[in-house]
């Protein structure tokens, strides 16, 4: 049985004002579905990016604003929103505390791609799942593909 508890998982540093740890995917043997635990700082910013699998996002404390695609809108504790698989979305916190979203994917291995460099070393290719996950510049993407 895989179990995960959201109140002691560490999530690393992804970005300005955000943490983000993947629990669940096909590297845990999941086989249908993949989270992630996000955590943003007032400001935080969850940058613009596509994922391969459709992704609910829901907010489980504090308050969001989000845009999918050319929508907009403000997200509260206990509210969801379903962003279809490749289309452009992000988060940012908006309110005086931390905000936590837990996304789940309909799918246990998931790319994203940042519009902009996202990582450490300017990576805008993220694979998580099986094999491992995975980082990699848009260039360095392309060229194995």
């Amino acid at each position: 049985m895989l179990t995960v508890d959201f109140n002691a998982l560490e999530a690393p540093d992804r970005g300005p004002g955000m943490r983000a740890a993947f629990p669940i995917s096909s590297a845990e043997g999941a086989a249908a579905l993949a989270v992630v635990w996000i955590e943003l700082v007032p400001g935080g910013i969850l940058h613009e990016h596509t994922d391969s699998a459709e992704e609910l996002l829901f907010v489980v404390e504090g308050e969001v604003e989000g845009w999918v695609g050319s929508e907009r809108g403000t997200f509260r504790a206990g509210e969801a929103v379903v962003v279809p698989a490749l289309e452009p979305h992000g988060l940012r916190n908006v309110s005086d505390a931390s905000a936590r979203v837990l996304g789940v994917f309909a799918s246990s291995t998931n790319v994203a791609v940042f519009t902009e460099p996202h990582g450490p070393n300017g990576e805008q290719v993220f694979v998580i799942g099986a094999p491992m996950p995975l980082m990699s510049t848009l260039e360095e993407a392309v060229a194995v593909a």
